[in-house]
């Protein structure tokens, strides 16, 4: 998957144009969806889903994949937002009386040793909120992902004014990425090529041993890695080029800027509506 995300950075139809502009509209657009209306934050989804597959050229299927992954562990979060349990002679207390509930009633599912197991009316409302922020928020990053070099992101980081420290740490982690992934791929192969990995009992087998002596290997590379770095006269400090401006097309200022505003008018007439 690493691979994937850093090919299609390096491909993307957005790939010349400013990255200290695609970060700071997706910075906007992210804190836009973490605090605005509901509907403001399927829209910020729907705009960013725009940019990335249409403007960038990223193919929808990868697109879909990358923002599916995540929300697996929203669906995971899910029945202790929406189950709650009481005793079987009390009803539940509805939270469809009132406002945006209003659209969120009560459901019994059944009934069993003595209480109720339904699905709250207040959870349904709280699953839908997180829902829409977090496709939001997590488009925003994606569009970053998806357009934007690791290598540029690094850049921006720096003209930002990160601590040198932190910038090292980071890119030492994401070389250890390719070098994790690289090491598995290399010894389920191995696996693979010694009759290895048949059955659901062996594949299990074989992928506990995998991992067990995953991280030894890692490790081991990191060490050569390391080495190769201090032979070529690394003195603790990693450099990077400067941030190069880039030149940035006047129709995209335009949009983004339009986008912007039309949405914070819709925040503001929805935000208006509530209070009347």
């Amino acid at each position: 998957m690493i691979k994937l995300i850093d090919s299609l950075s390096y491909r993307n139809k957005l790939r010349s144009v400013s990255s200290l502009w695609k970060c700071g509209f997706a910075a906007v657009l992210f804190l836009f969806s973490y605090v605005s209306h509901p509907v403001l934050q399927l829209l910020v989804g729907f705009l960013m889903l725009l940019w990335t597959v249409r403007y960038a050229g990223i193919p929808l299927k990868y697109y879909v994949l990358l923002i599916g992954a995540p929300c697996l562990f929203y669906a995971a979060s899910l029945p202790p937002l929406l189950l709650e349990v009481q005793p079987a002679g009390s009803l539940p207390v509805s939270a469809g009386e009132s406002g945006a509930s209003a659209y969120y009633p009560t459901m019994t599912l059944f009934t069993w040793a003595a209480h109720t197991v339904y699905i709250s009316g207040s959870g349904m409302e709280q699953a839908f909120m997180l829902f829409t922020r977090i496709i939001g928020c997590l488009s925003c990053m994606t569009f970053v992902m998806l357009t934007t070099p690791m290598s540029e992101l690094f850049q921006v980081m720096k003209k930002l004014r990160m601590p040198a420290l932190v910038l090292e740490l980071m890119q030492i982690m994401y070389r250890f990425l390719f070098l994790l992934t690289d090491t598995a791929q290399s010894m389920y192969t191995a696996q693979k090529a010694r009759g290895g990995q048949s059955g659901f009992r062996g594949g299990l087998q074989d992928t506990a041993m995998l991992i067990v002596r995953l991280f030894g290997k890692t490790m081991q590379r990191y060490k050569d890695l390391s080495h190769g770095l201090v032979a070529r006269g690394f003195t603790e400090e990693i450099r990077m080029a400067p941030y190069e401006g880039k030149p940035m097309p006047t129709r995209y200022k335009w949009e983004s800027t339009v986008s912007i505003a039309l949405l914070l008018l819709i925040e503001v007439w929805l935000r208006w509506g509530e209070h009347d």
